[in-house]
């Protein structure tokens, strides 16, 4: 397994996004006054389509109540003034999204306001059309011999489970996180701003292809090394990457084990692209008027590193009851922190004084990338030991595992289990661990 997604890299912070982007290619400035990039202009190949940044996915994470929504939606409206194309993803039925809107957030992206559009998922109708592509392959492939086209999409319900799996898709197909699947010169957003039902929900979504990694390995054991799993596996298996591709007929000559092969390499880059913070932005959110606020965060920080991913930055919504801003940054150190100004989200919002009264901290942070933050996991090969980053943890909740001869460190954390490989010159038994300062340092033997 590839660990990368497990350790950054000290640099500086790297702003990502250009305002006004425009879609011929581009040679990127720096904007002093905005912390940010302006475009100079090149006037592309008429041969060859420009290449432009990748669509940015950006969420928060934080306790109920902290301001999740409205950061949301804060953020929204930052990148949207910045003039960015921005699309709000709303997976909720809360209506407290539209009050702040002031604009009706339907199944569908519609334009709120310029640079800005909203959707809101409804599981119920996202599972109409991945029905409609599984019908459509199995009608060519014939496999359930017509069987399947008597399904009736809305006489489905939605069972537990579902929702986490079919905004994965929906989102996927906003943000095109997997390799091929659509032409960046034609991309629809620059920005998609997402609001999940709840913060270990959009964990379990941001996890989703590093453990599906997990259970593709043993259902191709499965399908390679069992009766049953030679002649079933490999029809389920067209029915199901066909399904998952854009171009028909992508499995024709292919055989099984090519087939898999395929799938392992999407999932591999799209596990790497969620560690990647220019493609992926995850923030912690916080009402620092409440310790049981900050505490959350903190934790929901950890768990989003056992998901696979780090935390860019972390929010709190300031009230003259909150704790000084220097405590709260002493707290999320290394991250970088900014305060958001508080207002009354009962009454009409005028957006345009609110983004006016945001800070710089606060702008630069949601505009820019930054790798200057702590390792995850360290190797030192001298003493044979590696340390691992945890905060929100005690040792207590810590437990280690190891399954693969010593090869490998199961990690159990949070409700998460991330595995690490282990280099060959430190592969061994564990023989020790001491919990200090946030960092777990387990030694083997």
């Amino acid at each position: 397994m590839d660990l990368s997604f497990l350790t950054v890299f000290s640099s500086s912070a790297i702003p990502i996004f250009s305002r006004n982007p425009n879609p011929t290619s581009q040679i990127r400035t720096r904007n002093p006054k905005f912390g940010g990039n302006r475009s100079l202009v090149m006037a592309a190949s008429p041969d060859t389509p420009p290449k432009l940044p990748p669509t940015r996915f950006v969420t928060f994470l934080g306790k109920g109540g902290s301001g999740k929504t409205t950061a949301t939606i804060l953020a929204a409206k930052h990148y949207a003034k910045e003039g960015l194309r921005t699309c709000l993803v709303i997976h909720s039925q809360d209506p407290t999204a539209e009050l702040l809107m002031g604009c009706k957030i339907g199944p569908s992206p519609a334009v709120c306001s310029e640079n800005l559009s909203a959707v809101r998922l409804e599981t119920s109708k996202m599972l109409l059309d991945p029905l409609e592509r599984v019908k459509k392959v199995d009608a060519r492939l014939g496999l359930t011999q017509g069987v399947l086209e008597g399904v009736v999409g809305e006489e489905l319900g939605v069972l537990p489970g579902m929702d986490a799996i079919l905004s994965a898709l929906a989102i996927e197909k906003l943000v095109g996180l997997l390799p091929g699947e659509r032409n960046q010169s034609r991309r629809e957003f620059d920005i998609v701003v997402y609001d999940g039902i709840s913060t270990e929900e959009t964990l379990r979504l941001i996890g989703a292809t590093e453990r599906a990694r997990w259970y593709l390995k043993h259902l191709r054991n499965l399908a390679e090394k069992t009766d049953i799993g030679r002649v079933a596996f490999p029809s389920l298996l067209k029915l199901t990457y066909e399904s998952l591709t854009t171009n028909p007929g992508s499995s024709n000559g292919k055989t099984s084990t090519e087939i898999w092969n395929a799938v392992e390499l999407i999932l591999e880059k799209s596990s790497l692209s969620i560690s990647d913070p220019s493609k992926i932005g995850c923030y912690l959110v916080m009402d620092t008027s409440r310790s049981a606020s900050v505490m959350s965060a903190l934790r929901y920080w950890g768990c989003a590193i056992q998901a696979g991913t780090q935390i860019c930055g972390a929010f709190g919504f300031s009230s003259q009851s909150s704790l000084p801003k220097e405590k709260i940054a002493e707290k999320v150190s290394p991250l970088p922190f900014a305060l958001v100004p508080y207002f009354p989200r009962d009454v009409h919002v005028d957006w345009d004084n609110i983004l006016d009264s945001v800070g710089n901290d606060a702008k630069h942070l949601l505009g820019s990338a930054s790798h200057d933050l702590q390792a995850t996991v360290k190797f030192n090969l001298k003493q044979k030991s590696l340390t691992l980053f945890m905060p929100g943890f005690d040792k207590s909740e810590i437990k280690l595992y190891q399954y693969r001869g010593g090869s490998e460190l199961l990690v159990e954390a949070g409700d998460q289990r991330r595995v690490i490989r282990l280099p060959s010159g430190m592969q061994g038994k564990v023989g020790g661990a001491k919990f200090t300062d946030r960092n777990l340092v387990v030694t083997l033997r």
